[in-house]
């Protein structure tokens, strides 16, 4: 068990975490992840979680197990081509991970997903959420306006999850 990271998650706050996101930045998110989602035939879901349960940190839970359940929580599989993608920030653990369903795990590379998470990370470690957030919404999108596009018939943009950012 890491200490530190117990520390971090047990001190975390629902407060702190709506000071770095306050509704004008979730509003500029649901904002990109509208823009985003009418150039590409893909979802784009965005999760922001404070922390974990202690118990979680205890037993030396990954960030990244956590974005698979909430990938799953919040039904990003269930879109009809199998093209969903979740954007998981857990702030104590200052951690950003991409889950992409499989119609697009097959075609995008881990470099190319873990690319994205470095890059919001790096913002969100200069404090600039609203900034890293929607830089990692345009670069999702971009990722998937190349491997699903748009057909312009307007059923392939056709929004089956919520834009607004999941708050956990």
């Amino acid at each position: 068990m890491d200490a530190g990271r117990l520390f971090r998650h047990v001190t975390a706050t629902h407060w702190r975490t709506r000071m770095r996101f306050p509704g004008t930045t979730l509003d500029a998110i649901e904002q990109a992840v509208a823009a985003a989602e009418r150039t590409h035939a893909g979802q784009i879901r965005f999760a922001i979680e404070t922390s974990l349960a202690p118990l979680q940190v205890i037993n030396d839970f990954p960030a990244r197990d956590r974005a698979l359940e909430v990938f799953g929580l919040l039904r990003v599989w269930d879109t009809e081509h199998n093209n969903g993608v979740l954007i998981y920030v857990n702030l104590a653990d200052r951690d950003v991970e991409i889950v992409a369903d499989r119609g697009l795990d097959r075609r995008v590379s881990t470099a190319e997903w873990q690319g994205v998470c470095r890059l919001m990370e790096e913002h969100f470690r200069a404090g600039r959420f609203e900034a890293g957030s929607l830089a990692g919404v345009a670069a999702v999108g971009t990722l998937l306006a190349r491997h699903f596009p748009a057909t312009g018939d307007g059923h392939s943009t056709r929004n089956e999850l919520p834009d607004r950012p999941a708050m956990l």
